[in-house]
């Protein structure tokens, strides 16, 4: 990986992302949660761009395409693509229909649909037919893969570095 685009880089034990940041060996662009999920959104509906006011006059509008529109100053974001989406969901079927869980369900969806190959890991692979159509939240024909981790391999696991404390 050469460059990250998020909307938050760490957590309390990143120390992989840290390091090679200091060391020059990964790029970092950062984006308002917001824009960041309209991105991916747009990426997915095809849309080649939208304006939005967050960031105007900002260093993170450095560079990009600003206009006025009806007395209100805009910055131009471009679509945000993915090659590959890794996604958590909690159920799905072999034609890749999924339903999630709280939150899973925020950038789930909107990255199956701005990516190339979309690779799913569910906690249960149902039978077609099984999953409510009024509950599959993405559509199969956006998941290339879908592979089943029983829910028992989701307990967390001891970090390493506390151990060597």
């Amino acid at each position: 990986m050469r460059k990250i685009i998020c909307s938050f880089p760490r957590q309390t034990d990143s120390y992989v992302f840290d390091a090679l940041y200091r060391a020059g060996e990964i790029e970092l662009e950062l984006v308002p949660q917001g824009n960041l999920a309209e991105r991916i959104r747009a990426a997915g509906a095809g849309i080649g761009g939208f304006f939005t006011p967050t960031g105007y006059g900002t260093k993170l509008a450095e560079g990009k395409e600003t206009r006025l529109i009806d007395g209100r100053h805009y910055v131009l974001e471009s679509p945000l693509h993915a090659d590959f989406a890794l996604i958590k969901a909690y159920k799905g079927d072999r034609w890749g229909n999924l339903v999630y869980r709280k939150t899973a369900r925020n950038f789930g969806p909107i990255m199956a649909s701005a990516a190339r190959t979309a690779i799913v890991q569910v906690s249960e692979v149902v039978p077609l037919g099984a999953l409510d159509p009024e509950n599959i939240v993405t559509p199969g024909i956006f998941v290339q893969r879908v592979i089943e981790v029983p829910q028992a391999a989701h307990a967390p696991q001891a970090n390493p570095r506390d151990a060597a404390a």
